[in-house]
């Protein structure tokens, strides 16, 4: 079978595709047929890698075999399931973050992972739909799961930082279902398609201090944080929550710190996102907003296998309106 493969770290230029051998399910396995596959941002991070810490898991002066496939997005079909499997049987159609199941490989005809890292697709989506779901959906999800005794209410002001790539226009979503007040941060050249989403107000970042707004915010998503957390703490109403998915190592460090600390003293909740496997409840959610027609998967391009390292370049320039597809 086909799949992308990298021998060792850098950029989309490592990124080859190769014929490997098609895995046989063991036990508890599933192998599925790739109908389709999304970007991430986290493919780029595990590729250079973002922080040199992970050469400690991935190794040190190449990626270890496990982690030479690339991809954790998917949607598509199972084939054929091990000897254990009891909730999914050929022929069903799922959808998977396998980054869940400390694997990667969606970039590929075939997948081959524990049954518990795949989860049936909602029915009323497409295969390339669901593929733009599973790692940004239960991100988006997780932006606004109850926090320090807070949730995001009707008219709440809500701010999203990075608000056009694979996270922001979900969470818009998701704020905008929930009847919040939705300003919207990204460049100038994605200010109209933030707003096509539903976001009320749009800013670009560039142009503007988005940290120190005139009125204060309820709750502020960062899908990548750019300020540290004490930044933002007079950017909050009393009470107010502050997230960020991820960012620069010392963000992670000082990040997950400063949520320890700064809500006691301040009373404002900021800090790091924690997000569960996929699998959990975050995922049945995600089908809850597909089913009320609230998640709507937004395409921007798709490419080839053969063009996988040209989808990877593509997110890693900032391009993307929404989500890039890998078409087997």
């Amino acid at each position: 079978m086909r799949a992308a493969w990298r021998d060792g770290y850098g950029g989309p230029e490592v990124v080859s595709v190769r014929e490997i051998e098609k895995p046989t399910p063991g036990s508890s396995e599933v192998l599925v047929k790739v109908k389709a596959a999304s970007v991430n941002r986290a493919d780029l991070d595990g590729l250079y890698p973002r922080w040199s810490f992970i050469k400690l898991f991935y190794g040190l002066r190449a990626p270890r075999d496990k982690y030479k496939r690339l991809g954790i997005d998917m949607a598509g079909t199972i084939e054929a399931v091990g000897e254990g499997v009891t909730l999914l049987k050929p022929g069903d159609d799922v959808f998977s973050d396998l980054s869940g199941a400390l694997t990667a490989g969606s970039f590929a005809e075939y997948v081959c992972a524990k049954e518990s890292a795949f989860s049936p697709m909602p029915p009323t989506l497409t295969y390339e739909e669901a593929a733009c779901l599973p790692h940004s959906g239960v991100l988006a999800v997780r932006a606004f799961a109850p926090r320090g005794g807070k949730e995001v209410r009707a008219g709440d002001r809500v701010l999203i930082v990075g608000a056009s790539g694979n996270v922001g226009p979900y969470c818009i979503q998701i704020a905008k279902s929930l009847g919040a007040h939705v300003t919207a941060v990204a460049s100038a050249g994605k200010l109209d398609f933030v707003r096509s989403l539903g976001a009320d107000e749009v800013i670009d970042y560039r142009a503007t201090d988005y940290t120190r707004p005139a009125q204060p915010y309820d709750w502020i998503v960062e899908v990548d944080a750019h300020h540290p957390a004490r930044r933002w703490l007079k950017a909050l109403k009393p009470g107010g929550v502050q997230l960020a998915f991820g960012g620069p190592a010392s963000y992670i460090v000082f990040g997950g710190l400063a949520g320890l600390i700064l809500p006691k003293f301040t009373g404002k909740n900021v800090g790091l996102a924690m997000v569960g496997a996929f699998g959990d409840q975050d995922v049945e959610r995600i089908k809850e907003y597909v089913a009320a027609g609230v998640l709507k998967p937004v395409i921007d391009r798709r490419f080839s296998l053969d063009e996988v390292g040209e989808a990877l370049r593509y997110v890693d320039e900032g391009h993307p309106r929404g989500k890039v597809l890998v078409v087997p």
